[in-house]
């Protein structure tokens, strides 16, 4: 296991073209993989929806009011977390996602870490996520890091919805 002072987390702002060019590869595999959990599997990037494709072709209009959080190891981008201004004191997590390669290395509690540091600084009292059922290590690592589930705020089937204080 990668000691979790070997990840790096780095808040994106277009600060240079390896975050920005790790960040869309990470934000692809994201959206691709979750794509083929729903059961709508597309073979590329340019064959996803039109929402997620501004996400990865333009990142810094996409999340222009959030703090995108980039984790590298070394000079590889590893892993990547959208965490919302607060807003009645609350943010929301978005897009973690780890290159499959790195998982187990602490990279996402470094994310999400990082996260709840930015959420607190900026005044939020919670934060909130919302996962798909059926990713269940996720929702296990959530449960660990002391997020409960709560009422959901989507509409959409299968998706737990969680919170925790910062």
């Amino acid at each position: 296991m990668t000691d979790h002072r070997e990840v790096v987390v780095v808040r994106w702002r277009g600060q240079t073209a390896s975050v920005e060019d790790g960040l869309a590869a990470l934000l692809t595999a994201y959206h691709l993989r979750t794509e083929a959990e729903k059961g709508e599997a597309v073979a590329e990037a340019s064959d996803l929806p039109d929402r997620y494709r501004a996400e990865i072709t333009d990142p810094w209009t996409a999340f222009a009011d959030d703090a995108v959080l980039v984790a590298f190891q070394g000079d590889t981008a590893v892993g990547c977390l959208v965490v919302t201004s607060p807003s009645e004191g609350r943010s929301e997590i978005k897009r973690l996602w780890t290159d499959p390669g790195f998982r187990g290395r602490g990279v996402a509690s470094a994310l999400l870490g990082a996260a709840f540091a930015h959420a607190a600084e900026n005044g939020a009292e919670t934060v909130r996520l919302s996962v798909w059922e059926w990713r269940s290590d996720a929702v296990a690592l959530y449960e660990r890091l002391g997020f409960t589930v709560t009422e959901s705020w989507e509409e959409r089937k299968q998706l737990v919805s969680m919170q925790r204080a910062v």
